[in-house]
């Protein structure tokens, strides 16, 4: 039986900062409302200074909301005990250089009461996973981005969380170490993981999100499905397999009886989530 609790529930979230410019209040983030439920993964992206650090800092219960209400499966995120089930990766994480991969999961493993051979059996696992088994006792000063982000992630997962939160996982990560890191995402996804991202690299939100919210001076101005906000509404397109010019210009006639060509699929054509964020932002102005 699916839960029914949201892992995440924002509602009219606001958050109000003083400015030392004649004390005027700087509205961070207007009126966002969102909701993430169990084993979804949703992407929040936006210009720079648009309110996500903000959003998820305010789940997190590390700033108190001015208005609205932030939960964490159900329980109120200015409660320490809300975070109990949640994993977070900063964007630029911070790790004793002088200590290895292994003894730096040991740690935070024991700061979560793991000790013994559960422990190590966790340890193990997370290095396995993160695909950072050859450089378990290589020390973390000798890591690249790419392996501190993977290893950030491993000791987000040490207790075993069901709503992970990384804010820009991939930053400053080659093409390849983004890629494993999206594998990752994919993989938390499949084990039924709640994941929360923050991200301005929108073809990785295209590829592993189930959900998209784009957000721009504060507020939210597109969120949904991402299949539905990628769908064009008011076209259809056929794609056909070895279809020769005289059949394109007779398609709706001749491609359920016409031998040597095949319908692929129907449906309505694809914009990209770049365009979409880029009219919803006004970052295009044609």
């Amino acid at each position: 039986m699916a839960e029914t609790t949201p892992a995440v529930e924002i509602k009219d979230l606001v958050k109000d900062f003083k400015t030392s410019f004649r004390k005027q209040m700087l509205r961070a983030v207007d009126g966002v409302s969102i909701r993430i439920m169990p084993g979804e993964v949703y992407g929040l992206i936006g210009p720079n200074g648009s309110g996500k650090s903000t959003t998820m800092k305010a789940l997190l219960g590390l700033v108190a909301p001015t208005a609205g209400h932030c939960a964490i499966f159900g329980k109120d995120s200015l409660k320490v005990d809300s975070r109990n089930d949640v994993g977070f990766l900063p964007e630029n994480p911070y790790f004793y250089k002088h200590l290895s991969g292994a003894e730096t999961l040991r740690f935070y493993g024991k700061l979560c009461g793991l000790k013994g051979k559960a422990l190590e059996e966790r340890v193990s696992e997370l290095l396995a996973l993160v695909d950072l088994e050859g450089a378990r006792d290589r020390r973390i000063g000798g890591y690249s981005k790419g392996m501190l982000q993977r290893i950030g992630l491993a000791q987000a997962l040490v207790q075993e969380p069901r709503l992970v939160i990384l804010d820009e996982p991939t930053a400053g990560v080659d093409p390849v170490g983004s890629r494993q890191i999206r594998d990752l995402i994919l993989k938390l996804r499949e084990r039924g993981i709640t994941v929360f991202l923050c991200s301005h690299l929108l073809e990785q939100v295209q590829e592993v999100c189930d959900h998209v919210g784009i957000i721009c001076k504060g507020k939210m101005v597109k969120e949904g499905r991402l299949e539905d906000l990628i769908s064009i509404e008011d076209q259809t397109e056929i794609v056909l397999k070895d279809a020769s010019s005289e059949l394109i210009s007779q398609i709706t006639a001749l491609v359920a009886g016409s031998a040597g060509a095949s319908l692929v699929r129907t449906g309505k054509p694809r914009t990209t989530l770049e365009r979409i964020f880029l009219h919803e932002t006004k970052g295009d102005e044609r």
